[in-house]
């Protein structure tokens, strides 16, 4: 089925239902469904042919997300380019992927190179002239070019069928209750994988968008939250941490909503928990990655019992952590995680060697190093190429993080590896503070729990840490600052 699709039977079913909110200005699905139509045939009358790549380097707008299901109603391929990125890093991406087309915000400099169009009044006008009554064929086909890698290394990334993204809405619905009734909140960029695909899938299911993307102050969302009486919202740790910062009254508005989900990275056990206290009962940690869509989830009933895990797996997924010949590791060892299901991607576009390390016999490798209980519980132990080797031992920087993150006055850490002669690398951790307590204090903590071979050689505490757009810590950026010992 076509992504699309549904949106006419919204708009007969439900025509007065809301579909999106901006501010004062709100979509009924009556609106939106013949304007998809007419952006689809639009973009058609400009040459394109079904499965041409066209290139989206629009801000967090109502165009944006029409945009999303007009690409997919014409057969086309979206290739997610960020807007805020420079004309180089764009035209980077638009090449690898071979482009058509690429659609740019007005008075932004276009990549060079390749054919532009912006998206602007002119643009509007000649949508609104077009035929709302396209045809457009109901079969699966290419969707979306999902990125993995940005803008930094080589450019990879998988391509999504609409029947893949169908599969991971059956997920979301079964494991994440989304529904017709849901007010979702787009509290992080269109550009990334996680804001995308919930947008899509609230107006798939007929419920309501809530325009709302950063920047903002954490009291601005809340009251935001309020004035829409917003349902549900994906947000990454960083965005979550800074809600933290407010008082409980100004917190409110979150607490009565159905579902705040946290993907992007792991969270510490002691801050999920204080986020589950002050933030929402419903709670929800999801592990997912672009090329395969939800891992895991853990909700706040297991969480209490199940501390530091990332869940059991989605609906339809099936995880497995192997060793080096790729063979399934006993229950409780660690092992790299790897996963299979009808919304995993098979390869990465236009790239054998990368494909190969990421995808075999049918799994897909996200990268992640992990041990699976008998029970079926998901822990990560941190990213293979984030696992610190230290005289020949494996140490995994995720629990050095744990236990420094678990102390009152530390905000937030990152431990990396720091390039050393004698033992190949030594353990520096990166440490944000709240409170008061010096470096020192904090590598006591660590000998007094971790075994001597895993203590920091040294504490740096700093005001913030390098971080990519969606507030990802950039763990090379500090590796890289350190001298080699």
């Amino acid at each position: 089925m076509n992504i699309a699709e549904t949106l006419a039977h919204h708009a007969y079913s439900r025509a007065d239902h809301p579909a999106i909110i901006d501010g004062d200005r709100v979509i009924p699905y009556r609106d939106l469904d013949p304007w998809v139509r007419r952006t689809a045939a639009h973009l058609l009358s400009l040459g394109l042919k079904k499965g041409d790549v066209v290139g989206v380097a629009l801000s967090d707008s109502i165009d944006h997300i029409v945009m999303l299901f007009a690409i997919g109603r014409a057969g086309l391929v979206m290739l997610p380019l960020d807007w805020r990125w420079t004309p180089v890093e764009q035209q980077r991406i638009a090449e690898h992927f071979e482009a058509k087309l690429v659609l740019v915000e007005p008075e932004k400099t276009p990549p060079e190179g390749q054919r532009c169009v912006f998206v602007d009044a002119d643009w509007a006008t000649a949508v609104k002239k077009a035929p709302v009554d396209m045809k457009f064929s109901g079969e699966d086909g290419p969707l979306l070019m999902s990125l993995s890698s940005g803008t930094t290394g080589r450019p990879k990334g998988p391509r999504l069928f609409h029947d893949q993204f169908l599969r991971r809405f059956w997920g979301h619905w079964i494991n994440l209750g989304f529904n017709a009734q849901d007010r979702f909140v787009t509290g992080t960029p269109l550009y990334y994988g996680g804001g995308r695909t919930f947008s899509i899938l609230t107006l798939y299911s007929g419920g309501t968008l809530v325009m709302f993307p950063p920047p903002y102050e954490p009291e601005e969302l809340c009251a935001e939250i309020e004035r829409t009486n917003a349902t549900s919202i994906f947000l990454v740790p960083t965005q979550l941490r800074r809600l933290l910062t407010l008082t409980d009254e100004q917190l409110a508005p979150m607490r009565k909503m159905r579902l705040v989900l946290s993907s992007g990275a792991a969270l510490h056990a002691d801050e999920r928990h204080v986020m589950q206290a002050r933030l929402c009962p419903g709670f929800v940690e999801y592990y997912s990655s672009s090329e395969g869509g939800g891992i895991s989830y853990l909700t706040s009933q297991d969480s209490s019992a199940y501390d530091g895990s990332v869940g059991r797996p989605v609906f339809a997924v099936e995880v497995q952590c192997v060793d080096e010949n790729h063979q399934p590791v006993p229950s409780g060892q660690v092992g790299r995680i790897r996963y299979r299901g009808p919304a995993v991607a098979t390869g990465f576009w236009n790239d054998e060697e990368a494909s190969k390390d990421a995808f075999r016999d049918g799994w897909y490798y996200p990268g992640d190093l992990g041990k699976l209980e008998a029970n079926g519980y998901l822990y990560l132990k941190g990213r293979a190429k984030d696992m610190i080797i230290r005289g020949g031992v494996n140490i995994y920087p995720a629990e050095i993080e744990a236990l420094i993150q678990g102390h009152p006055a530390v905000r937030e850490c990152t431990v990396v590896g720091w390039p050393s002669r004698e033992f190949n690398e030594e353990v520096a951790a990166f440490v944000i503070l709240s409170g008061e307590v010096t470096a020192e204090e904090l590598r006591e903590l660590c000998k007094a729990q971790l075994a001597r071979y895993k203590v920091p050689k040294q504490v740096f505490i700093v005001d913030d840490f390098p971080r990519s757009a969606l507030g990802k810590v950039l763990k090379a950026e500090l590796s890289a600052k350190l001298t080699p010992l």
